[in-house]
């Protein structure tokens, strides 16, 4: 689709300053930016670009004044980066506008869907599944018996949810997501040999969560494993069984959180870090990567960082010490040799 900068300009209520229409089709860095593409101007250290850009259109800030010639059109708004962000949102929706049901998808007689969904090629949906209003599920999903999809969810290719799991409204489940796996659960044996423990519980995922690409939330023992309202995982993150994230908590790739550990509510989890299991982590607490958390966190809003994690300054001050433990060593063998 071509847009043109009178058209763009009315959406962001801007003021043009060029060619009102020139038509763009695709957007671009403004350090990368081609003919017939739209791109943005919002931190002053990529000024010089500006110049020398091929991007037909260029959104800036309305009190930019340029110091040379601009072959460029320009829409000037109040905030560049908002505006082009609003663009972002409005073309990522445009895109993912898919509709319909493929004659190659499967839908068990049993199950319910909404107005307005969209199945792909070999998605399969189990028996008494529940899908809501403007529902996306693209090709190769499985959505297990007795599932439940609340509205304007999207569920990306090859996304696995078993039985009985429940998906709120306005979720984001990237590729490759598996939710509601058995937890690890084994009991040991007399003989060394371990016993598997039925995971009979699901999984709650509750409206506005995104989830990243190959991350896997297992089922719970007994009862649920709970992501609460609002909740971003990255990708390649291990949820355990019997786990709560609290609301709005954001963590980030290849974190591991083991069995029935409960996060607070707007906490922030760096990369990497493992949380030990049946512990509790208090609300806004930021952990830094790579950490290793193996005792409950009960002050709110402490920030943690180490292996095990304590708080940020004392770790620091920590690694400055064990770097410089083996001259710390001699000096007092030093001090030992002189008395």
């Amino acid at each position: 689709m071509k847009f043109s900068a009178k058209q763009i300009a009315e959406v962001l209520n801007g003021k043009i300053d060029g060619n009102p229409d020139i038509t763009v089709n695709n957007l671009s860095k403004i350090e990368e930016g081609k003919e017939g593409t739209l791109s943005f101007l919002a931190n002053p250290k990529y000024t010089p670009y500006l110049y020398k850009t091929k991007a037909s259109i260029v959104i800036v800030n309305s009190d930019f004044v340029p110091e040379k010639e601009i072959t460029a059109t320009l829409i000037k708004v109040d905030d560049a980066y908002s505006a082009f962000a609003k663009l972002l949102d409005m073309y990522n929706e445009v895109k993912l506008n898919k509709s319909g049901v493929s004659t190659q998808a499967f839908i068990s007689e049993s199950a319910k869907t909404g107005k307005d969904i969209y199945l792909g090629e070999f998605a399969f949906i189990g028996e008494n599944v529940e899908i809501g209003d403007n529902v996306k599920i693209y090709p190769h999903a499985y959505i297990g018996d007795n599932v439940k999809i609340g509205d304007n969810t999207t569920i990306f290719a090859s996304v696995k949810i078993y039985s009985d799991c429940v998906i709120g409204k306005d979720c984001t489940i990237h590729a490759g997501v598996v939710i509601g796996s058995d937890g690890f659960g084994f009991a040991p044996q007399n003989d060394k040999n371990y016993k598997k423990i039925a995971q009979i519980g699901n999984v709650v995922i509750e409206d506005l969560v995104e989830i990243g690409s190959n991350t896997t939330i297992d089922r719970a023992t007994l009862g649920s494993t709970i992501i609460r309202k609002g909740v971003k995982l990255d990708n390649l993150i291990q949820v355990a069984h019997n786990v709560e994230i609290g609301e709005n908590t954001v963590i980030a790739a290849l974190t591991g959180i083991s069995g029935s550990s409960k996060i607070g509510k707007n906490c922030m989890i760096g990369g990497q870090v493992g949380i030990a299991g049946h512990i509790e982590i208090a609300d806004e607490v930021k952990v830094g990567a790579q950490s290793g958390i193996t005792s409950s966190v009960k002050k709110k809003g402490s920030v943690i960082l180490g292996s095990p994690a304590f708080d940020i300054f004392k770790s620091r001050k920590s690694i400055v010490y064990y770097r410089n433990f083996d001259s710390i060593v001699k000096r007092l063998k030093n001090l030992e040799d002189k008395f």
